[in-house]
C-alpha cells in the first residue's frame, strides 16, 4: 500500500512536465549570428589585405585666400534645385534639362522639372543606331553633349520628373554602371560576330533599358491632364529649340565658322558650333549672364585649382598666371590633353569680387555635394577663361557676333 501511495504521489509532481512533453512545439525565423566567427574572419581579412598606400592629390593651397562662400553673394537667375546624377555619366543631359527648365522659366515664366533619364534613354537608342550603321565605328559610352537635348527632344518630346525617373522602386540614387556594362558587352558581342541588324539591335538594348530603368511612358497625366512625350514638349515646355546654338573657342579650327567640336563625347560628329576667339567667347558669356540668359557649359574639372570642400575653381599661378590666358594657352592644353571635355554644369548666376568675375555653378555632380552650399561650385573667371570649352545658349544673346559669321561664309 505505501508503494502505490508513492507512485500516486511522483506522478502528481510530473504530471506538468510529461503533459509539456507532448505538446507540438513552434519555430521562428531569426537572423543567424556568430559574433565571435565573424569578427575572427574580419581580423584575418586585415591581417592578409595588403597595406593601401594613401594616395594624395597635388592640390592649390587656398589658406588667406578671399574666397567667396555662400549663394547670397552672387546675383542669379531662377533655377531648380541642385539634383544628384548619382552614379553615371550622365552630367550633359542634367545640366542642359537644367538649363531648359530656366528657359523655360525665362521665357514663359512656367517652373517646370524634367526628367534627365528620359534623353539619356533615347540617346542610348539613338547611339545603337549609329553603331549598326557604322559597323561598330561609332562611340557608345555614357557621355554626350548639351545639343542631345534639342535633338532628342525633337523626335521623341519630353517628360516631367514625376512621369519618369528612370529609377525603379526603392532606389535612392542613380546607377548606371550595370546598366552600362551589359550594353557594353551586347555590342561588343554584335561586332564581334558581325551581327548589323539594326532593329534586332536595338530591340535588345531597349530590354536592358528597360530592366534598369523601367521603361519610359508613352501617355503620362500632368496636372490634371493627360499627355504624349511630344504633346508635353509643345504645350508644356514650348521652346524654338532652333533658337539655341553651340558656342566653342578653340584654334585648331577657323574662328567665325561653323566647325567641328572634336571630342569623343560629340559622337555624332555635330558641325553647329560656333567658334570664336577666347575674349569673344568670354563677352558674350560676361554679356549674357548680366542679362537675363544662363548658360550650359562643359570643360575640365580634374585641376590642381579645383577643390570640392572650398567649393572654388581656380586657376593657380603655379599653372599660368592670369595675364597669360589667351587661345595659345586654351589650345596648347586642349591639344596635349590637359584640358578635356570632362563635364557638363549650369552657369546660373555671378558676382565681382577684387575687380574679377565669379560665375555660380549648378553641378549635379558629386564632389558638389560635399560641404554647403550643396550642388554648387564658384568658378573664377579666369578657370572659365582657361578651362572651359563650349556653352549652349540663346540666339538672341549672340545676336552681335552673327554679322562676323556672315561676313566668313565664304
Amino acid at each position: 500500500m505505501k508503494n502505490y501511495f508513492i507512485l500516486i504521489l511522483i506522478s502528481l509532481l510530473f504530471a506538468p512536465v510529461l503533459t509539456a512533453q507532448n505538446e507540438k512545439n513552434k519555430g521562428e525565423f531569426i537572423e543567424s549570428k556568430s559574433d565571435f566567427y565573424e569578427n575572427m574572419t574580419g581580423e584575418i581579412q586585415k591581417f592578409n589585405e595588403p597595406v593601401k598606400e594613401v594616395k594624395k592629390a597635388f592640390k592649390m593651397d587656398f589658406t588667406g585666400m578671399d574666397l567667396p562662400k555662400s549663394l547670397g553673394e552672387f546675383k542669379y537667375l531662377w533655377h531648380n534645385p541642385p539634383v544628384s546624377q548619382g552614379m553615371t555619366g550622365t552630367c550633359w543631359s542634367f545640366s542642359a534639362t537644367s538649363y531648359f527648365e530656366t528657359e523655360i522659366y525665362r521665357i514663359h515664366k512656367r517652373e517646370v522639372k524634367l526628367s534627365p533619364i528620359y534623353t539619356a534613354y533615347w540617346e542610348y537608342v539613338e547611339k545603337t543606331r549609329r553603331f549598326i550603321r557604322e559597323r561598330g565605328n561609332s562611340a557608345f559610352a555614357e557621355g554626350s553633349e548639351a545639343n542631345a537635348l534639342p535633338r532628342i527632344w525633337k523626335k521623341y518630346g519630353i517628360v516631367p520628373l514625376e512621369a519618369y525617373s528612370g529609377m525603379l522602386p526603392g532606389q535612392v540614387f542613380h546607377d548606371h554602371s550595370k546598366l552600362i556594362e551589359e550594353m557594353t558587352n551586347y555590342l561588343n558581342f554584335v561586332k564581334k560576330n558581325s551581327m548589323w541588324n539594326e532593329e534586332e539591335a536595338v530591340a535588345t538594348i531597349k530590354d536592358i533599358l528597360n530592366h534598369y530603368l523601367g521603361e519610359p511612358p508613352s501617355k503620362f497625366s500632368y496636372e490634371g491632364k493627360e499627355f504624349t512625350p511630344k504633346e508635353f514638349f509643345e504645350n508644356v515646355v514650348e521652346l524654338n529649340l532652333d533658337d539655341y546654338l553651340d558656342v566653342v573657342s578653340y584654334m585648331q579650327e577657323p574662328f567665325y565658322k561653323q566647325v567641328e567640336y572634336k571630342v569623343t563625347d560629340n559622337w555624332w560628329h555635330s558641325k553647329d558650333y560656333y567658334n570664336v576667339p577666347v575674349d569673344v567667347f568670354m563677352t558674350i558669356l560676361k554679356t549674357a549672364i548680366r542679362n537675363g540668359y544662363t548658360l550650359a557649359i562643359g570643360g575640365d574639372v580634374s585641376e590642381a585649382g579645383y577643390d570640392s570642400r572650398v567649393k572654388c575653381a581656380v586657376v593657380p599661378t603655379f599653372d599660368i598666371p592670369s595675364d597669360y590666358i589667351d587661345d595659345y594657352s586654351r589650345q596648347f592644353r586642349f591639344t596635349n590633353g590637359t584640358t578635356g571635355d570632362d563635364h557638363g554644369l549650369h552657369l546660373v548666376g555671378y558676382m565681382t569680387k577684387n575687380g574679377k568675375d565669379w560665375f555660380l555653378i549648378k553641378d549635379s555632380g558629386a564632389g558638389s555635394k560635399n560641404v554647403e552650399p550643396k550642388g554648387y561650385y564658384f568658378y573664377h573667371e579666369d578657370y572659365v577663361k582657361l578651362k572651359i570649352m563650349d556653352f549652349m545658349i540663346h540666339r538672341d544673346a549672340f545676336e552681335t557676333i552673327f554679322d562676323q559669321y556672315e561676313k566668313n561664309k565664304n
